[in-house]
C-alpha cells in the first residue's frame, strides 16, 4: 500500500505538470472564459485542485487551514498559480515519502467545515480520496483543454514515465 501511495504521488506531479504545460498554451480569457463547469472555468477549476490539495494536507498534517468556500480563487495570476501547484506537489511528495507502512492504518480525525460533523477514516482511506479527487477534477480540465482545442495528452496512470521499460 505504501508503494501505491507513494506512486499517486508522482503521478500527481507528473500530471499537474503536463497540464500545466498544456493550460500555458491558452490565453488568460480562454483559461478563465467560464465553460459551463463546475468551477467554472480551467483557472476556477485549477484553483480548486490546490485549495482541495491545501485542505487535506492541513488535515494529514494536523494544522489548520482557512478558507470562505471551495470556490476561493487562490491565484487570479497563472503563473502565481503554477508556481504555487509545483510547491505544494513537492510538500505532497516529501509529506508521503515520510510515511510507513503502519502510518496508513492510523486514523485521521477532523471535522469538515462544509458539514461540521466529526470524521474519522484510516488514514489510506483518506489519502486515496485525496489522490481521487485531484484526478476527477483534472480530468473535468482535460475535457476543457479539448474543447478549446488543446490536447493534453496521455493522461493515463499505467503511463507514468518511472514504469515504462525501455
Amino acid at each position: 500500500m505504501i508503494e501505491h501511495v507513494r506512486a499517486m504521488a508522482r503521478y500527481n506531479v507528473w500530471m499537474n505538470e503536463r497540464l500545466y504545460d498544456a493550460c500555458s498554451r491558452l490565453s488568460d480569457a480562454d483559461r478563465k472564459r467560464d465553460l459551463g463547469a463546475y468551477f467554472k472555468s480551467i483557472h476556477g477549476t485549477l484553483n480548486h485542485i490546490l485549495l482541495a490539495d491545501r485542505i487535506w494536507m492541513s488535515r494529514f498534517e494536523g494544522s489548520g487551514y482557512e478558507f470562505d468556500s471551495l470556490r476561493d480563487e487562490l491565484y487570479a495570476d497563472f503563473d502565481e498559480l503554477r508556481r504555487a501547484r509545483a510547491a505544494e506537489d513537492e510538500r505532497i511528495e516529501s509529506w508521503v515519502g515520510g510515511l510507513s507502512s503502519s502510518d496508513l492504518q492510523r486514523e485521521l480525525s477532523y471535522v469538515s467545515k462544509l458539514r461540521p460533523i466529526p470524521r474519522r477514516y484510516p488514514l489510506w482511506f483518506a489519502l486515496s480520496h485525496f489522490f481521487n479527487h485531484q484526478t476527477h477534477h483534472r480530468g473535468q480540465v482535460t475535457t476543457l483543454l479539448m474543447q478549446l482545442g488543446i490536447d493534453p495528452g496521455v493522461t493515463d496512470l499505467i503511463w507514468l514515465p518511472e514504469f515504462q521499460s525501455s
